[in-house]
């Protein structure tokens, strides 16, 4: 139990300036080694906030060594420096730093340029011996070429050196530190929105329990407390063999309502995570602490009414999915997606969806494993326009490879995961399985594994409609590409919503009607002296948009309705205006051409929302 009686100083920074550095023609350093999670216990609360408070720039979740990073970048673009060089964990490369390089990359003025980088580099702290993996990046202003080193062979040799073989390639160095396709310069898409995040982060380890200390706080027996206290899964549940054990969740209750409906409950969080929450340093959790430190709300009203949703461990050596069941709550260290459809899993469990997480995750950690975040392999990534023939494909497919593992993995108890797409690796080399591999290959059946995600890779490429001979940079290339073109379909209005029933509700346009509305056309010709004013009143309105479609003779744009308009509609009823344009013409897709005052009553119940 944390010592109550501990004290620490605290110190307060009064009127925080940034450092001013000496001049120098290069800059070339070693910054510390610090998280961003780590930066208040090795720095003190005080220093923190002084340091976020002075480089505004500079998002919060960014490691220590981005402020030196920041820094040398704008003495660089300012012409105060002719390059800059600096050694970096390899966290660089992830989503939460490389806003930073991003940034500087395309919005300086001149831009920077990264003319030297290596990704991935082995690297021993001399004072620690600590093993850690690190980035290497040098940079100038002006758009220039750079050299990018690649780690391909490493060996460990006498003491703390290694040696290493390096492939080099030349040309625009994007942030993520790759050559070729711009993964890094994706945008987020609407249509992947809303639907996926982490899993619970506890803050407070008394909050799991076994099953059997479940029962003895009336699981089984208490009404409701089932919804309380549920299966828990973190991601070596997932890698390795499920733990046997369960979360109190009381998210949604207040205080009272556990003391009064659950009284065994409160009791057990009393004593065992009140404790422990005293001596955060967040008075958020300290306020709450029987609830979870980050009980993600704004994401559970994505999983009411599913029977299950689609997970993946955050950092694995092998990005696979799987479906869990509703009732199990997710940790911290899942992502999860709150889709149920099959479809949806065969397409993020093939190669290209692996290809294009891998490029955008990056890895992380002393083992190097792939990082799969939400923000930028899930929210970014393009799916394809498949039809119903081809979704029920992959839709099979993957209800089979879902089946295989889980079946398998019930058969025999000590498989795992990582044992499966281990041997599943080997056997795509061509390489010789050893006893134990062996035994695993007849134990999960990995020929049949290897079998299902072949057939289901071949399936999405005919979704997309390209041949599956495409290299990994050749994928991401089209990827990129069919990104750029769904963002812009979103900037006209067009979201091709994965689960529109939960994401737009009832005001989503189907993709088909969106589409149609979109179509370049040629303006409608409208001469200068028969522009009319926009009118004043609704009923006007209606009756403009009525008359324009009628003399249009056919379906129109928002911008040809518009251009029969000497003065555009006022900027307060433009998005009231436009919505019942798309609700008109959704009605000339179920009525025809059957434009009379069915339409306007459309309009008049769109008015009520």
């Amino acid at each position: 139990m944390p010592d109550e009686t501990a004290r620490v100083p605290a110190y307060k920074y009064l009127n925080p300036r940034p450092a001013e550095w000496p001049h120098a023609d290069f800059i070339v350093g070693n910054p510390p080694f610090i998280g961003t999670a780590r930066m208040r216990d090795a720095l003190g609360d005080g220093y923190t906030e002084a340091l976020r408070k002075i480089y505004p720039t500079v998002p919060e979740s960014c490691d220590y060594v981005m402020y030196w990073w920041d820094k040398a970048a704008d003495l660089t673009c300012a012409g105060q420096v002719q390059r800059f060089g600096f050694i970096t964990t390899n966290s660089l490369r992830q989503t939460f730093n490389r806003r930073v390089l991003q940034h500087h990359l395309d919005q300086s003025d001149p831009p920077l340029s990264l003319v030297f980088a290596i990704p991935d580099h082995p690297w021993v702290d001399s004072e620690e011996g600590a093993a850690v993996r690190v980035s290497m990046t040098a940079a100038q202003a002006e758009t220039v070429p750079g050299l990018l080193q690649v780690v391909n062979a490493e060996k460990e040799g006498d003491g703390d050196s290694f040696y290493l073989e390096f492939t080099g390639r030349t040309g625009q160095i994007n942030a993520d530190l790759t050559i070729g396709a711009n993964v890094a310069g994706a945008a987020p898409l609407k249509a992947n929105q809303e639907l996926c995040s982490r899993g619970m982060q506890l803050i407070g380890a008394g909050f799991i329990v076994s099953p059997k200390e479940a029962e003895q706080l009336g699981l089984g027996r208490v009404i409701g407390l089932e919804k309380h206290i549920r299966l828990y899964r973190n991601g070596r549940d997932l890698t390795t063999t499920p733990r046997d054990v369960m979360a109190i969740d009381l998210f949604g209750l207040a205080i009272d309502e556990v003391r009064e409906r659950y009284p065994e409950v409160y009791q057990w969080v009393f004593e065992r995570v009140k404790p422990e929450r005293n001596q955060n340093n967040r008075a958020g959790y300290r306020k709450n602490w029987w609830i979870h430190g980050e009980p993600r709300a704004n994401f559970r009203p994505a999983l009411v009414g599913l029977s299950r949703y689609i997970a993946t461990v955050e950092t694995s050596k092998h990005r696979f999915f799987v479906f869990l069941d509703e009732t199990i709550l997710p940790d911290n260290m899942l992502v999860n997606i709150a889709l149920d459809d099959a479809y949806f899993l065969g397409v993020l469990s093939s190669r290209l969806h692996g290809t294009w997480a891998l490029a955008a995750g990056g890895r992380l950690g002393i083992g190097n494993d792939p990082r799969y975040n939400k923000t930028r392999c899930f929210e970014t990534f393009p799916f394809p326009d498949a039809n119903e023939a081809q979704k029920e494909r992959i839709r099979a497919l993957a209800e089979q490879l879902d089946a295989h593992r889980k079946r398998q993995q019930a058969l025999h108890p000590g498989l795992t995961m990582t044992d499966m797409y281990n041997v599943l690796e080997k056997l795509r080399a061509g390489e010789a399985l050893t006893a134990k591999e062996k035994s695993i290959h007849e134990q999960g059946l990995v020929s049949i594994l290897k079998q299902l995600h072949d057939d289901l890779d071949a399936a999405v490429f005919t979704a997309y409609g390209w041949p599956p001979s495409l290299s990994d940079e050749e994928i991401l290339e089209k990827l990129v590409a069919l990104n750029a073109e769904r963002a812009a379909e979103e900037a006209r209005g067009v979201v091709r919503w994965l689960r529109p029933e939960y994401q737009a509700g009832a005001a989503a346009v189907p993709v088909a009607t969106q589409a149609a509305l979109i179509e370049e056309e040629a303006p409608v010709e409208t001469k200068a002296e028969e522009k009319k004013a926009w009118p004043a009143t609704m009923a006007e309105q209606a009756q403009a948009v009525r008359q324009a479609l009628l003399a249009a003779g056919g379906p129109v744009t928002v911008k040809q309705v518009a251009a029969g308009a000497s003065k555009r509609p006022p900027l307060a009823s433009r998005s009231y205006w436009k919505r019942w344009w798309y609700w008109g013409r959704l009605g000339s897709w179920v009525r025809g051409n059957m434009w009379d005052s069915r339409i306007i009553h459309i309009h008049l119940i769109c008015r009520r929302f």
